[in-house]
């Protein structure tokens, strides 16, 4: 018997989609039920390497990944089949069931979803096949009218599957009742029968004067408004696009800043999300000069991934951050290149193949980086050989993550002829500067591992487990008794 299907919609982006369908993975998972998590397509530079087809890893959606884990099943390509990665404010890098597909970033949107739907819907179908639950993830707004007829992961999702859906919207920003009502009435009729609950999220104050709003949108659309959920600023699960913010700052006094810069095209930003709860430690923005003026050498620069090294590279020396991160770097300042980041702190990039782009890097690592068209796409594990300075806690630490890059990188030849000779302290993943204050990496996901927070910081986040759990716990108490289960009855 096919799995019975719980599908999240939202009014707009950023309502609380991914959140809820995560809290709901775990919620079922509890119940003793086999689940797995589905969104049919994503757009994030957000994401996960997890097991593919015929063995090869392949790439889903950061919050597809970590709604599995929730659900307590293995992340898998099936379970975000099409995720669009931008690479411009106009195109976007096609991933199909965990592969870059070329044929498909060549087509345009409408042109693409008709090729793509048979295989997003035949994945849905053999997860529902092979669970008792799916929770499916819409995303932005099913009511957008102009892409109705060419849509392949909100309603037409939802009536493949029978879903019973509920609607969610961020109240916090204000005219939360006629987002719900206004997406309800945009839907067609047959699609409004699949609604069967409103959802207000990220409500601050008292629940009792919200009446009697709730009870005309049932008078008006004939469905109840099923949970209000007060705002979570510490809920410790990324988000979608890996946003943070002062306010989710732990409490207590602040001694290490972590300053991560924020350039355009900004991938895999969920991997600091431990970060986020480690004591005395803040996260912040990083834009201009000004943003890293007051920074100490012990504070941290971070050189987050890219989904264009390239053009991000550019944007940072127009912003003049590549003389504030040189000056943070020459006082002895910890800086940290990841991915993209470690690319950017070499030399130079070589794109022979019109990968990504040429250009000099920022020098502060002997390093030289060719994009190659093949994607290194895989799980890694490894051990850091001995380090210097402000890295050395991580000397002999085996850490586990992921990498995701068409970046090839190693020591530039002339300039090691000449005695300057990079640190390679994770043979073709990590090297490091003599000084031993500059680090970069391939491997993501390095925060977290409890090991390596463990070393670096002598403390431990939240684990996704407590995460997760905290989060079934919450829709537990604020959906109204008896909805969630009547969802799957």
């Amino acid at each position: 018997m096919a799995a019975a299907c719980v599908m999240v919609l939202g009014t707009t982006s950023g309502a609380g989609k991914s959140w809820l369908t995560t809290a709901l993975c775990r919620y079922y998972s509890n119940q003793g039920l086999k689940v797995a998590p589905f969104k049919a397509q994503n757009m994030s530079n957000n994401a996960r390497v997890v097991e593919g087809i015929d063995g090869a890893w392949g790439e889903i959606g950061s919050a597809q990944y970590f709604q599995a884990l929730a659900a307590r099943a293995v992340p898998e390509v099936r379970m975000n089949p099409l995720l669009l990665k931008p690479e411009a404010d106009t195109h976007s890098q096609v991933v199909l069931l965990g592969q870059v597909s070329e044929p498909l970033t060549a087509l345009p949107w409408r042109g693409r979803s008709a090729v793509v739907w048979p295989q997003i819907a035949a994945a849905l179908d053999e997860l529902r096949a092979e669970n008792d639950v799916v929770v499916i993830e819409g995303a932005g707004s099913p009511a957008e009218t102009n892409l109705h007829a060419s849509d392949i992961v909100n309603m037409r999702v939802a009536r493949h599957a029978h879903a019973r859906c509920l609607l969610v919207t961020d109240i916090d920003r204000g005219g939360a009742f006629a987002h719900l009502y206004g997406t309800w009435a945009l839907l067609p009729e047959d699609e409004r029968a699949l609604i069967h609950g409103f959802v207000l999220n990220k409500f601050r104050g008292d629940a009792s004067l919200l009446a009697p709003a709730p009870q005309h949108l049932q008078e008006r659309t004939g469905v109840p408004t099923v949970a209000t959920i007060p705002m979570q600023w510490h809920h410790g699960l990324p988000e979608e696009d890996g946003v943070f913010d002062d306010r989710s700052t732990t409490p207590g006094a602040v001694h290490t800043t972590v300053a991560v810069v924020a350039y355009p095209r900004i991938s895999n930003l969920d991997e600091f999300q431990p970060l986020k709860n480690v004591p005395g430690l803040r996260l912040q923005w990083v834009r201009s000069p000004a943003d890293v003026a007051g920074l100490r050498p012990t504070d941290w620069i971070v050189l987050p991934g890219s989904k264009a090294t390239a053009a991000d590279l550019v944007w940072l020396r127009a912003q003049g951050l590549d003389q504030s991160i040189a000056a943070h770097a020459g006082q002895g300042g910890t800086v940290l290149g990841v991915c993209g980041g470690l690319q950017m702190l070499g030399e130079a990039l070589i794109d022979p193949e019109g990968i990504d782009g040429n250009g000099p890097g920022l020098g502060l690592l002997p390093l030289v980086t060719v994009f190659e068209p093949a994607k290194t796409v895989r799980r890694t594990s490894a051990a850091f050989g001995p380090l210097a300075g402000a890295w050395a806690p991580l000397s002999g630490v085996a850490a586990c993550g992921y990498e995701i890059h068409h970046g090839q990188t190693a020591q530039h030849p002339a300039m090691a002829a000449k005695g300057d000779v990079v640190r390679e302290v994770m043979p073709g993943i990590a090297w490091q500067n003599p000084a031993g204050n500059v680090l970069g990496v391939y491997l993501h996901g390095l925060f977290e591992d409890t090991a390596v927070l463990h070393a670096l910081f002598g403390a431990q986040a939240p684990t996704l487990e407590t995460v997760f759990d905290g989060l079934a716990d919450g829709v537990a108490r604020h959906f109204e008794p008896g909805v969630l289960d009547a969802l799957i009855a």
